[in-house]
């Protein structure tokens, strides 16, 4: 499995407009954050999970051709709005694009991108074909099987996903006991973490390294970063040698 981070930043990204501090004026690429998404490359099916405000940017940068489905975490704009630049897969694959979502989530997308669903769209608008998911059922997408992970953004729940030994983790502030199991044991762990101070729906640093010690993966990988986590080079020295930072265009093999 390929796993590659396509974005890690928040939903402001970095460098945020306007903004002349240290982090959204540093030089260094690995400081340079896209809205969160990923993609996963496994046994010839490609994957992404969420689409955000960047993702034909992020699409273009990765020299995507083709993709099979997209995995949507929850309903916020840094998550769904670049739902309309499936429009090229539309085209070139011919059909539809999978999106994976609970019906709470559908019902945003209906409205949001309602010219898309209407009876006789016009010529041109994205073709998506919903398919239902939850928390309390594993799926298939396009023959990957996927759990899904009930965490809390708030008050709003959002789904996390494993595919195999891969858990990806995005706008969690709290896990239950139960969904917590789910996550246990991965090789690889990708969760949120914010920036240093509390925030009311997001975790921040020391509380996903909390959450990572009690899930115990061989490897973590924090994203949905803000710019006042600090420079990445100076952040990661910080941290234990089992958590890093993600950063845009990084790849894994799990």
């Amino acid at each position: 499995m390929e796993i590659t981070f396509l974005g890690t930043g928040t939903s402001q990204g970095v460098p945020v407009i306007g903004c002349e501090c240290e982090v959204c004026r540093s030089a260094d690429r690995k400081d340079k954050r896209l809205r969160t998404a990923v993609l996963i490359k496994y046994d010839g099916v490609h994957l992404a999970i969420d689409a955000g405000p960047d993702f034909r940017q992020q699409m273009l940068l990765a020299g995507v051709h083709s993709l099979d489905g997209i995995l949507i975490t929850h309903e916020h704009n840094d998550h769904i709005i670049g739902l309309d630049d499936v429009r090229p897969f539309n085209f070139r694959q011919g059909k539809k694009m999978p999106v994976f979502a609970t019906k709470e989530v559908q019902n945003q997308l209906k409205k949001r991108f309602a010219y898309a669903f209407q009876a006789n769209p016009y010529p041109g608008a994205p073709g998506f074909q919903l398919v239902t998911i939850d928390k309390m059922q594993p799926f298939s997408a396009e023959g990957i099987m996927v759990q899904p992970i009930e965490v809390m953004h708030g008050s709003l729940p959002v789904l996390g996903f494993r595919i195999n030994n891969f858990t990806y983790i995005t706008d969690a502030k709290t896990i239950s006991s139960e969904e917590m199991v789910k996550a246990k044991n991965s090789d690889v762990l990708v969760i949120n973490a914010l920036h240093h101070r509390s925030h009311h729906s997001h975790l921040n640093l020391s509380e996903a390294i909390e959450i990572i010690e009690l899930l115990q993966p061989k490897q973590a990988y924090l994203i949905h970063m803000s710019h006042y986590m600090g420079l990445h080079e100076e952040v990661e020295k910080q941290l234990p040698p089992q958590i890093k930072l993600a950063f845009d265009g990084l790849t894994l093999h799990v």
